[in-house]
């Protein structure tokens, strides 16, 4: 009967926290078990084993039919394994700030030929180097690059770069004059156009948007400079769960820009021509110009979204009839 010996099976084998696999050779998961544990310095008693890939528990007839190098996860009487979302869990707790980790990462960037994981480890390397919680120019001087010497905070700059889109906002408003062609109407717009510049100084522009200094309720941001896409214009919420931290890396911070403040009732085909045909029937002190400021400028009507969110289509939404007229002005 000895021709009967029963073949080695050939596994890879790790311990719950440790990513290192070693090849052991075992004809029964018990023996398995009994190498595994010293190898791996696990206690033997209770110790248990499960597949890496979906955490089922290892028997004595499941070990025989494994294939050869199947990879495996030696546990100790209490640890439990349900797969590789456990790896990827852990990843998520890690410190991003971690050396070690970086440095494994750019060792497997180095190596890699497929497009697709290049692309995965460089988005993980991305995030991996966060200094996020770095504020000051000389704590973060590579976030810094390009950027005018004057900003000497990462807050203080993230603040003008809302005030510039703002202002942007604002100056497409007064070329919109040029469009007028009759002298009087034009005059009340232009007047109409001087007092919402007022109250926007009045507000600074609104640069708190991007500011996470700013109190929770007039940032669009976390404490840490996490922005979420608030979604399409005609959606509640994002559904691919887009985020960023522009505070986090200068490349993190240059595609921050490709982001949009969408106007969900649009500024040029909707916003400004109903101003206008207000103020064709009425003066400018008759308008409800809090309604329209709000609609142009502020969060009522803006929504902070990732350029693949961004639907450049026609919006089909309208002015609220209600709004246009100060109270007992309209007609």
């Amino acid at each position: 009967m000895f021709g009967l010996q029963r073949k080695k099976q050939v596994v890879k084998i790790r311990s719950l926290n440790e990513t290192k696999k070693y090849g052991v050779a075992a004809t029964s998961l018990k023996e398995l078990l009994k190498k595994g544990s010293k190898l791996l310095q696990v206690p033997l008693v209770g110790s248990h084993i499960s597949l890496y890939e979906d955490g089922t528990e290892l028997t004595e007839d499941y070990f025989r039919s494994l294939p050869d190098n199947a990879e495996l996860v030696l546990l100790a009487m209490d640890e439990r394994w349900s797969g590789f979302v456990c790896d990827i869990g852990r990843l998520l707790d890690t410190d991003r700030n971690s050396d070690l980790l970086i440095d494994a990462a750019k060792g497997l960037l180095s190596n890699e030929r497929s497009p697709k994981r290049r692309r995965l480890l460089g988005d993980l390397l991305l995030h991996l180097k966060d200094s996020s919680e770095a504020e000051n120019r000389e704590d973060d001087e590579d976030w810094f690059q390009g950027i005018d010497d004057r900003f000497k905070t990462k807050s203080a700059y993230m603040k003008y770069n809302c005030e510039n889109r703002i202002r942007g906002y604002m100056k497409e408003v007064h070329s919109y004059a040029q469009t007028i062609q009759r002298p009087k109407l034009k005059d009340e717009y232009k007047k109409t156009a001087e007092c919402l510049v007022m109250q926007l100084k009045s507000d600074k522009y609104n640069g708190c948007y991007f500011n996470r200094k700013e109190k929770e309720q007039n940032r669009l941001c976390t404490q840490e400079g996490w922005f979420s896409c608030q979604g399409a214009f005609d959606h509640d919420e994002c559904k691919s769960l887009h985020s960023i931290n522009p505070y986090g890396n200068r490349e993190s911070r240059i595609l921050f820009s490709t982001w949009n403040l969408d106007h969900r009732i649009e500024k040029k085909r909707t916003v400004i021509p109903t101003l206008v045909e207000a103020l064709q029937k009425h003066k400018s002190s008759n308008i409800n110009l809090d309604y329209f400021y709000k609609l142009l400028f502020t969060r009522e009507n803006l929504k902070l979204v990732h350029i693949v969110c961004h639907k450049k289509g026609a919006h089909d939404l309208l002015c609220d009839k209600r709004k246009i007229y100060k109270q007992g002005k309209r007609k």
